[in-house]
């Protein structure tokens, strides 16, 4: 994608079944599916929902009981192998301050299951409840960052937690050299090639445009310092794709929300901001939630095809076989339309694609057209191996296939300004090809 290539932003309609709209919640992703947590609306909320992208559909799961979080805001959530890990954002009191506030969700079960620690003993260290604090996963581990910590304000703790012994090692008096993002709150966090990056957010009182990379290998903090990029920010989000970071909202301060897509390329170390395609506009958004989809946002590349299994992209039926990029239209007088549609794939879409003669050449061509004779086209291409499959097999597939082999695109969940008791906003954005 060149530098100059925009991007089309629509809004997902959701159902009455939804989850209220919210901010400073806690999402991913896992198998096509978005979990989300929490968060505010009026007050604070400790209700749990799946999202199925392919479906477009909501499901209410379990958020009672002994080993579910209590009502949680500006908390963490992370999923590694199976399992979901929710870590801070309780209200603080004096039985917060004496445990760690973690929770695990067994996908495969469904359930909140008891949290173990296989080598922790009882004076092991671990973190105190914080929020606004960032965590993602760095190999077989969860590294978090910083957090607002009831008085003592914004930390500047650098821990991680071993995934396979359960237990929390403290990173910052072990980092190499005295360089350090410092304390921190309300920034942005995604991992690149095992390396963690870390964009502003609050040091006190103050917001920052600071941009930070730690190096596993060498347990460095390094300065990453460009001449341009995004100004200062708090509640924003950041994810990868491709060999970039896509860096979404956020703003100076709670009333002033941005919607500004910036993108910053690891190779050319260079930031440049990714233009809307002209009758799509983007939402302004701050303590929101950004879940990439698709092979080429770097969560779900590994679940795709591992090492492990590397014939799971190629021998599985593949429902998408995504296309996105403008497209001159000759055909239109100088006025034009704008038509939105969104990825659904339903079982009506499936019956009607299992008697094409020909799934290789059914394209379900989905397209935004401007006025300035342009457009965005969506080239949707159902198929299987051998170039056809009945029925059966395409309702057979859609719940594991169907979500594995899902376009790039990226969802910006909730935030604020909130829609008070509407449905959850939800918005989708694809970037268009060179």
């Amino acid at each position: 994608m060149s530098q100059n290539s925009p991007c089309l932003w629509s809004q997902l309609p959701q159902s009455i079944s939804a989850p209220c709209d919210r901010y400073k919640h806690a999402c991913c992703s896992h198998d096509g599916n978005v979990y989300i947590l929490g968060g505010r609306d009026n007050g604070t909320l400790r209700d749990f929902w799946r999202y199925s992208v392919v479906r477009n559909e909501w499901t209410e799961l379990s958020s009672i009981g002994e080993t579910a979080p209590e009502e949680v805001e500006a908390h963490s959530m992370v999923a590694h192998e199976g399992f979901i890990y929710v870590f801070g954002g309780t209200l603080d009191s004096a039985y917060t301050s004496l445990r760690c506030p973690l929770w695990v969700f067994d996908i495969a079960k469904q359930k909140w299951v008891h949290c173990p620690r296989k080598a922790s003993g009882p004076q092991s260290p671990m973190p105190t409840n914080r929020k606004g604090h960032s965590a993602v996963v760095g190999g077989s581990s969860m590294l978090v960052y910083g957090g607002f910590v009831d008085i003592k304000g914004s930390s500047q703790e650098f821990w991680s937690l071993d995934f396979d012994t359960m237990v929390w090692s403290l990173l910052t008096g072990l980092q190499q050299g005295s360089l350090s993002p410092g304390p921190r709150h309300s920034h942005s966090a995604m991992v690149y090639q095992s390396c963690m990056y870390l964009f502003g957010g609050l040091k006190g009182l103050r917001e920052q445009r600071d941009f930070w990379k730690w190096n596993p290998a060498s347990y460095t903090w390094s300065s990453l310092k460009t001449k341009s990029g995004p100004s200062k920010l708090i509640g924003h989000s950041a994810v990868a794709y491709k060999d970039s970071m896509l860096l979404f909202g956020g703003g100076e301060s709670l009333n002033y929300p941005k919607n500004c897509l910036w993108r910053y390329n690891f190779s050319t170390h260079t930031w440049w901001q990714i233009n809307t395609m002209p009758g799509s506009s983007s939402p302004d958004k701050i303590h929101h939630c950004c879940i990439g989809l698709g092979p080429n946002y770097t969560a779900e590349t590994t679940s795709i095809c591992s090492e492990a299994n590397p014939k799971l992209h190629y021998e599985k039926f593949r429902p998408f076989k995504n296309k996105c990029f403008p497209a001159p239209l000759t055909f239109l007088g100088s006025e034009g339309a704008i038509e939105l549609q969104t990825f659904t794939l339903d079982k009506c879409h499936l019956k009607n694609l299992s008697h094409a003669t020909e799934l290789d050449k059914s394209d379900l061509l989905e397209k935004t057209v401007h006025r300035d004779g342009s457009c965005l086209t969506f080239e949707n291409k159902a198929f299987s191996k051998d170039g056809s499959c009945t029925e059966e097999e395409l309702l057979e597939g859609e719940d594991e296939d169907v979500s594995q082999h899902l376009p790039d695109l990226l969802l910006v969940l909730g935030g604020r300004p909130c829609l008070g008791l509407n449905p959850l906003s939800v918005w989708q954005m694809t970037l268009s090809e060179s």
